[in-house]
C-alpha cells in the first residue's frame, strides 16, 4: 500500500486495479501483481541451499512474519514428498490471533510453545526471510499430525529423508522426543534401517 501511494495511486485507483484483476490483495495493506506468478517470477531458487521458494510462500512470509512453513509445505520444499498441498501450511504460536490473509490459500496450525520454537531455520529468498522447520522437525510434526495430513505422507517423508546422505538418525530421535512421537515413529524408522 505504501509503495502504491508513493507512486500516486489513490484508494479508488487501487480498488479499480483489484476489480480489474490486475493486482491481488494478499492481506490488508499488502498487494501484488496478479500475473506475477505466471510471468515475472514463477519461483526463486536459493543457490546456497538449492531449495526453490515459491512466490506464494514468499507472500505468506511477508504477511505472517511470525509464521513458520511447516508440515506438508515444508516436506514439499525439501523434496521429501510427491504430495502437492493446495494450501500453504503455516505454524504460528498457540496464543496468536488468526492472521488475515486473502491470498494465497493458507492453512494455519496453532503450535504450543514447546513445539513452535524448536527447529526453526531461516532461509533468505531475495528480501524475504522464510521461517521453516528443519527436515527432522518437519518429519516429526507430520507424524504428530498424521491423522489430519495422512499417514502415507508421513511415511513417504520419512523414507525419502532416510535416502538422503545428510540423514541423521540422532537428530530425528531428538525431535521425535520433543514432538512426543518417538513411540509412534521409531518402529517405522527401525524397519527402514533394516531394509
Amino acid at each position: 500500500m505504501k509503495e502504491l501511494k508513493k507512486a500516486s495511486f489513490q484508494t479508488r485507483d487501487i480498488a479499480h486495479l483489484l476489480q480489474e484483476g490486475i493486482i491481488v490483495k494478499v492481506k490488508p495493506g499488502l498487494y501484488r501483481l496478479a500475473n506475477f506468478i505466471d510471468i515475472a517470477l514463477p519461483a526463486i531458487t536459493i543457490n546456497a541451499t538449492g531449495y526453490t521458494i515459491s512466490v506464494g510462500i514468499m507472500d505468506v512470509c511477508r504477511a505472517i512474519p511470525e509464521g513458520v512453513i511447516c508440515l506438508a509445505s515444508a516436506l514439499e520444499l525439501y523434496g521429501l514428498t510427491t504430495f502437492n498441498p493446495s494450501e500453504i501450511y503455516v505454524a504460528i504460536p498457540n496464543a496468536s490471533k488468526k492472521p488475515k490473509i486473502e491470498y494465497p490459500p493458507v492453512k494455519i496450525f496453532y503450535f504450543r510453545d514447546r513445539f513452535y520454537r524448536t527447529g526453526i531455520e531461516k532461509i533468505m529468498a531475495g528480501d524475504v526471510t522464510v521461517n521453516i522447520y528443519n527436515m527432522e522437525k518437519t518429519i516429526c510434526d507430520v507424524f504428530r499430525y498424521r491423522n489430519k495430513i495422512g499417514e502415507d505422507i508421513a511415511l513417504e517423508g520419512l523414507k525419502n529423508y532416510m535416502l538422503r546422505k545428510d540423514a541423521s538418525i540422532n537428530k530425528l530421535r531428538e525431535y521425535a522426543e520433543i514432538c512426543r512421537v518417538k513411540t509412534i515413529m521409531m518402529p517405522y524408522l527401525k524397519a527402514l534401517i533394516k531394509e
